[in-house]
């Protein structure tokens, strides 16, 4: 029998005013939890750049306002839908319409259909779920496209950009797990220990790759890629991919627009790869997870992580939007 829930329940609110929006961590009343789905106690969510874009009235992340964000949750079944879930169980959220329309993992409980969840894999805890979250996700969901298309560690070096990001540090970490020689791209410098630390080869600063002279080609550096950034950036780094490499795109934060030479797709042949981790299948959901509480498990998941409260939240994401952020930011919601 589902325990009894308390009369009200904490979630950072992001409400719209006349001078624009703002961020607050309220008291609900949990008669708003009635509702269908599986009730889950989120015990840990995670701060990703989505989040920080619905918390700051982004309408293309979400419509309507006030909202709770966090694309990301783990925690315990404390109302089943129908059984598949049954109360107590350890599951973890990540993606579909969580945090951005549907209220997230940024309060202490959320409310989700069987098919948004993945039980929790034997050899994560619930906060190591959440270190890597919908960031880690995506990394290892590029990370597999390069391994699956035959791009072995002695081909040559592969690339990272926006290494020091959530998605970025995690693809730096994974790859050179796996083997790979990594270079990772960073506009912060001062973060070079923190990459060389996660296994990248070398750490160089991101006007390495960043190329205007209109070149349609440029020396084939890397056998593979992992951008997080889009813009100028990814054009260079497609104009450098060596024949038959594969660069794997999931980020515009350097803009939304790609123009970039057709002569690297006709002349060597490489590949343009897109992630979208939000919509990803649930069979593939589970076997990413499954790799990443096994041979994909990262040693250094403390190092890149960072643990705040509910009630620091809003300044983290003022910084995850300034770009002063290193990493990952675990949300603890048991406190």
């Amino acid at each position: 029998m589902m325990s009894k829930l308390p009369d009200r329940y904490r979630a950072l609110r992001v409400s719209e005013t006349p001078s624009g929006f703002t961020r607050s961590v309220e008291e609900l009343n949990s008669g708003r939890l009635a509702g269908p789905g599986n009730l889950v106690r989120v015990h840990y969510s995670s701060l990703n750049y989505k989040d920080a874009l619905s918390a700051s009235g982004n309408r293309g992340v979400t419509s309507n306002y006030p909202h709770t964000p966090g694309i990301d949750a783990a925690g315990i079944v404390v109302r089943s839908a129908g059984g598949r879930f049954p109360e107590g169980r350890k599951v973890l959220v990540t993606g579909f319409d969580m945090g951005m329309n549907t209220p997230g993992g940024f309060g202490e409980y959320v409310q989700v259909p069987d098919d948004w969840i993945v039980p929790l894999p034997t050899g994560l805890t619930l906060k190591e779920a959440m270190i890597f979250g919908t960031a880690g996700f995506t990394a290892a969901y590029g990370v597999l496209k390069i391994v699956r298309s035959g791009i072995t560690a002695d081909i040559g070096p592969v690339v990272v950009t926006g290494s020091t990001g959530g998605v970025g540090s995690i693809a730096t970490a994974l790859l050179s797990l796996l083997g790979y020689r990594v270079t990772a791209v960073t506009g912060k410098n001062s973060q070079s220990d923190f990459l060389l630390k996660l296994g990248a080869e070398k750490a160089v600063d991101r006007q390495t790759v960043t190329d205007h002279s209109g070149r349609h080609l440029l020396k084939g550096t890397w056998a593979a890629a992992v951008d997080t950034v889009g813009g100028t950036i990814l054009d260079t780094v497609i104009r450098q991919t060596q024949s038959a490499g594969i660069v794997v795109c999931c980020g515009n934060i350097l803009g939304h627009s790609l123009q970039t030479s057709i002569y690297p797709f006709i002349l060597r042949g490489i590949g343009l790869l897109g992630i979208d981790s939000g919509s990803c299948p649930m069979s593939r959901r589970l076997e990413l997870w499954e790799k990443l509480a096994g041979d994909w498990k990262l040693p250094q998941l403390e190092e890149i992580s960072r643990e705040v409260s509910l009630d620091h939240l809003p300044g983290e994401i003022d910084a995850i939007l300034k770009g002063e952020q290193s990493g990952r930011v675990v949300v603890n919601l048991l406190d």
